[in-house]
Formats: C-alpha cells, structure tokens, sequence
C-alpha cells in the first residue's frame, strides 16, 4: 500500500480504523463521510491527529476519481453516490474486512448466520482463552479486524464476527474456520430478495480449500445443499442427530472432531443460557474448540461459567411473580422465534421498530399459541398488526416506559414479559443497547412504585 492512492468510506469505527491502519501501511489516505454527527466529528479529530485529509457532510467526486482503491466501510450501500462513482470510474472496491484481512497474520475462525453470531463469537473466544490460546475476537461484534491488527501475531486465533455487510465486498478473504449458524429473512431493506442476503452470507467459504474446514448446522434446512458446493471440508454440529463433529447423546454434549476420537465435553445441565437455540450455540462452540486442540475441562469450565451477553434473553428482574426479559438484541423475525420458543409460560410481547421489510407472518403461529398479549411500538407497529393483530390480543405504546407499564398492567403472576422487538432500534434509539438500557430502567423502575 505504501505511496497508494486509497480512500475509505465512512466514519464510523470501521472506516476510522481502516484509515488508521492504510495510513500506518504508508498509503496516502483519504476518507469521505456523508454523515455529521458528534460521533463522526469525534472520529474526525483523531485523523486530524494522524494528518489524514477527510471531509464529513458530504461526499466529493475528486476524492473517489484521484483513488487507485477504495475501501468501504459496511454500512455504505451500493446506492452511495460514493460507490457509484467509484463504479464509473472503474476503481476497485474492497471492504474493511477484506482489507483486515491483507494483513492478519492469525488463524481466522469467521463466524456468520443471522442470528447467534455474537453469542458464539463471544463463547468460542472465551473458550480458546481459557485453553491458553493467543486470541483475538472482533469484528462485526463491535471492534473491527483493521483496528486489531496491531495485536495479531502468527500464532493467534482471531474470532470474527462476519456480517452480510462485511462480506459484500471481500476478494481474497479466507478464513481457517468458517462457520454458517442459520440464514433466515432479515436485511430486506437492503436486499431486493431474500435469495441475495443468502448469497452474501455464503461468500464466508468462497474462498475456502480443501485445507480450509466449513462448520454447519446439520438441523438448518436452509444449510442442506451446501455440501455440494464447498471446496472446504465440512463438519456438522446437531442438537437433532449424531453428526460428525458434535452432538447430543442424552443429556451429553459429545464433540468427535478433536485429536480424541470422542469427547464428552459437558451435561446440559451445565449450561446456564436459557433456549434450544443456545444449545445450539454450545454445541458449535464446543466443535470449534476442540478443532483450535482446546481440552473438554477447560471448555466444560467456560461453559458453566458463561452467562450470555447483555440484551440476549437476558431476566431483568421478577416482579410480583412477572419475570420481565430483555431480548432488545432479538432484531429479526427468526431471533423473536426462538426466544419464543424457549418460553414456557404466557407472555406479553413487546416488539417492534424500525421495519426492515421482514415477513412477520412467520411468528404467526407460535404468537398464537404463546403470546397472551402484543405490545407494538415504532415504525414497524402498523404492519405487525396487520399481520399479527388476527391472531393476538394487540396494543400500542409511543415510547418504552408507556410499553413496559401497559405489559404490567396486562400481566399476572407467572407471565413473561419479553422485549424482543423483530426490528432495528434506529427509529427510536441510538442502538438496541440503549434500547434494552431503557427498557431496563423502565422495569427497574416498576419494583419502586
């Protein structure tokens, strides 16, 4: 890269740390970002620091039309003018992630599905990290693979978290471990049809060999066909059925795929993350540990120890016999299925948000049958109850805390109230943190009334 005429798009964390790291290589940076926020002028300062020439606010044609490449963060979509001009121009586009990857020197595990990524992302780090291994986990999860690479050496694992976003763009990536949790609709504000999302995630093992291996969960239709066009070695994980990598025998999780032909590596009863969903998530956990040579007590221990990441199905608290449960990270039709699914008494459901053309017909029948009342907020209220409103009891709230009191007020002892919106947080929140923050408080704050 060194005297390379490069410029990134976008500001956020990922194009602040592609420019950081483009301009360490020797590049003669630049960055364009359409967007003015206090955010964005944060960042800014820290290129000033680092004198890389940026503009904010707007995007200018002679940025794109002087660059021998351009890197785009994940959050630029095709339709940028920046993008199309770069397009016109004919200058090759690569993503951040791509760019990462150009200088990662570790053994990449890349971990991608529509729901779950970032519970197993963050479970097979811990895993290596109480096996004693050198580790690294990023990406999509929130700290981008270019503002890492400092801290990769050859004999680190590198967990990464892979998004359709991040993998629109890739050339040469190519991870040791990919793994595909599940593809079901979501991003359909993005994609003309689901059949696009789709292939987006599959670039995950484009670029894989023979030498390269491609977990996947045996139990996820979707996945069935894959085996057909990997050139990587396949290994399954099921909840369902003895596979070759790991399973259930019993009440057993057993993995085969480690330097031990077999290995029984915990008891459910070991696992403190609620769902059939998060069994799943062990189950591959387990698969990738023991493929990076991590010992079944090592992994036994971070299993029991693992409580789950924040707004993931997490209990907020039991108020007169109502359990209240922030799902605020449950931001697709399928992810709300599966939260549903591990509920076995009656709930209010509070959902909704910003719209991401989702099909919420698909949670129909398990509302029906486990939803007693539907609590709807943001932009996606109105389309929920069309689709919805047949089947459920349904209400409307204008904010959070008018949402989490009328829950109260529908609910009685032994109920479950669940925050699991099926949307983005964008039209009301900063992000589905603050979003589960406020539901939080506004649970907190009903104990003290």
């Amino acid at each position: 890269m060194k005297n390379k005429r490069v410029t990134v798009i976008g500001l956020g964390n990922s194009g602040l740390n592609a420019a950081l790291l483009l301009k360490d290589t020797g590049a003669l940076v630049r960055v364009t970002e359409a967007g003015d926020s206090r955010a964005v002028r944060k960042n800014a300062a820290i290129l000033d620091d680092k004198k890389i020439v940026y503009e904010i606010g707007r995007h200018t044609k002679d940025f794109i039309k002087s660059s021998e490449l351009v890197v785009a963060s994940p959050g630029v979509e095709d339709s940028s003018i920046a993008i199309r001009w770069a397009d016109e121009l004919n200058v090759p586009i690569i993503s951040e992630m791509e760019l990462g990857y150009r200088y990662c020197k570790g053994k990449i595990i890349a971990i991608t599905g529509t729901n779950g990524k970032s519970t197993v992302t963050t479970l097979i780090g811990q895993i290596l990290k109480d096996g004693n291994k050198d580790t690294v986990v990023c990406g999509n999860i929130g700290n981008s693979l270019c503002g890492e690479i400092g801290r990769i050496n050859e004999g680190t694992w590198v967990v990464l978290e892979v998004s359709s976003f991040q993998l629109e763009r890739i050339v040469n990536f190519k991870p040791a471990i990919a793994i595909i949790l599940n593809i079901t609709d979501d991003h359909m504000d993005r994609y003309d049809k689901f059949g696009d999302y789709f292939d987006e995630k599959l670039k995950v093992f484009k670029n894989q060999d023979e030498r390269d291996i491609l977990i996947l969960n045996r139990d996820a239709g979707e996945l069935s066909g894959l085996g057909k066009v990997a050139r990587s070695k396949i290994i399954y994980y099921s909840r369902l059925s003895n596979t070759n990598g790991s399973f259930l025998r019993g009440t057993r999780v057993v993995s085969v795929a480690g330097a031990v032909p077999e290995e029984d590596v915990c008891e459910l009863n070991d696992i403190r993350l609620k769902g059939l969903h998060n069994i799943e998530n062990v189950l591959v956990s387990v698969l990738a540990g023991s493929l990076a040579g991590i010992k079944p007590a090592y992994m036994k221990n971070t299993i029991k120890n693992f409580t789950g990441l924040r707004h993931r199905f997490e209990t907020i608290s039991i108020i007169d016999g109502v359990e209240y449960i922030d799902d605020s990270k449950g931001t697709t039709v399928d992810s709300t299925l599966r939260a549903l699914e591990s509920c076995a008494r009656p709930v209010i459901l509070i959902a909704g948000g910003k719209d991401k053309n989702s099909d919420y017909s698909l949670v129909k029948d398990i509302v029906r049958e486990k939803v007693k009342c539907l609590v709807l907020i943001g932009e996606a209220k109105n389309r929920m109850r069309e689709l919805l409103g047949e089947v459920v009891q349904t209400c409307e709230a204008s904010t959070m805390q008018e949402a989490v009191e009328l829950a109260r007020s529908l609910a009685k002892a032994d109920d479950l109230v669940l925050l699991s919106p099926m949307c983005s947080s964008f039209d009301m929140f900063k992000d589905y943190k603050e979003r589960g923050d406020i539901f939080k408080k506004a649970v907190l704050g009903l104990g003290m009334k």
